[in-house]
């Protein structure tokens, strides 16, 4: 192993990480085959296949999942020493690193403009995933920073609440219950629901958002796509829960309609979260540091909540709309 690279290490970690050599390529930005010839040589290095393959799926061997152990660490410390130079070079040549569950996608591009922005230089690598995705790169530290509604409890993490995070239940505008007031959750229950994977931060929030419901849910369709919901309901098809930021452009459009119901909109909020044992890039502090003084005013600009009125968004948590 005296020969191998951290170049090859790497690109055996991300294929072992995303199953798939092509998606490791693409993830990496370079082509199959020079993904290929980087694991057999690292093959030939360990002298021990590190992954099989049966029938399209590819496995890792036992000798592939101890190197990946150790490859991870080995990629982890150059992290660190790369991290630790970066305290010389300062906020403006540092690399941000953070991930955000599906929902911020509809706003938090906008949110590292503006931050990149204010400090030219700074190079940015925004992830987006589900919730297990997401918690997954914080477990095996491939993120600083993590953007969420709902902190993990089985991980030693911090996490401190930056913006308020609106949900709500949309239906077609042709709908019968559009222009209804203050539907109550036994009406609603009477109506198809398409909804979000089990696990993911929408389908927990809607499981919270109408307690005491929840066997009472007649779920026509479960999908793991925000955007294939939003068609679905548009077509007719059910009504659904969806965080109001997926939907704002939608309802100023009129293609969608949020439903009174009450006690909703349901207010959580967005955490930016971290290991704790995680020391932050310089970089990295100062975008949390953005995020709690500025994230909440950029959001309501990307995102107005007046989309939403009259249905009168309240204070949650301490954190004001």
């Amino acid at each position: 192993m005296k020969h191998a690279t951290l170049r090859q290490l790497k690109v055996f970690e991300a294929v072992a990480r995303l199953s798939s050599f092509s998606r490791a390529a693409e993830a990496l930005h370079l082509t199959q085959p020079a993904v290929s010839i980087q694991v057999r040589k690292l093959e030939e290095h360990a002298g021990n296949a590190l992954f099989e393959q049966f029938g399209k799926k590819i496995y890792l061997t036992p000798a592939g999942a101890e190197l990946l152990q150790i490859s991870r660490a080995i990629i982890q410390q150059f992290e660190a020493a790369e991290h630790a130079m970066t305290q010389f070079r300062g906020i403006c040549a540092g690399k941000l690193n953070v991930g955000v569950i599906s929902a911020g996608d509809y706003f938090f591009p906008r949110l590292l403009v503006e931050f990149a922005g204010r400090h030219p230089g700074v190079t940015l690598n925004f992830t987006v995933h589900n919730r297990e995705g997401l918690l997954t790169h914080i477990a095996d530290n491939l993120t600083d920073l993590a953007i969420m509604v709902r902190p993990p409890t089985d991980l030693d993490t911090v996490h401190q609440a930056f913006a308020p995070h609106p949900y709500v239940i949309v239906a077609a505008p042709g709908h019968p219950l559009v222009g209804a007031k203050r539907i109550s959750l036994d009406r609603l229950m009477r109506e198809p629901f398409i909804v979000r994977e089990k696990g993911s931060d929408t389908r927990t929030s809607m499981e919270e958002g109408l307690a005491g419901k929840q066997a009472d849910i007649n779920i026509a369709m479960e999908i793991r796509s925000t955007e294939t919901i939003k068609q679905a309901v548009i077509a007719g098809m059910g009504i659904s829960f969806v965080s109001a930021h997926t939907v704002s452009q939608e309802v100023r459009a009129g293609s969608l309609s949020v439903l009174d119901v009450c006690n909703f909109p349901l207010m959580l909020n967005w955490y930016v979260v971290h290991r704790r044992t995680k020391r932050l890039p310089p970089v990295a502090q100062a975008f949390k540091d953005f995020l709690m003084s500025d994230g909440p005013s950029l959001i309501s600009q990307i995102v107005p909540f007046e989309t939403f009125a009259p249905l009168g968004v309240a204070a949650v948590d301490g954190l004001e709309v």
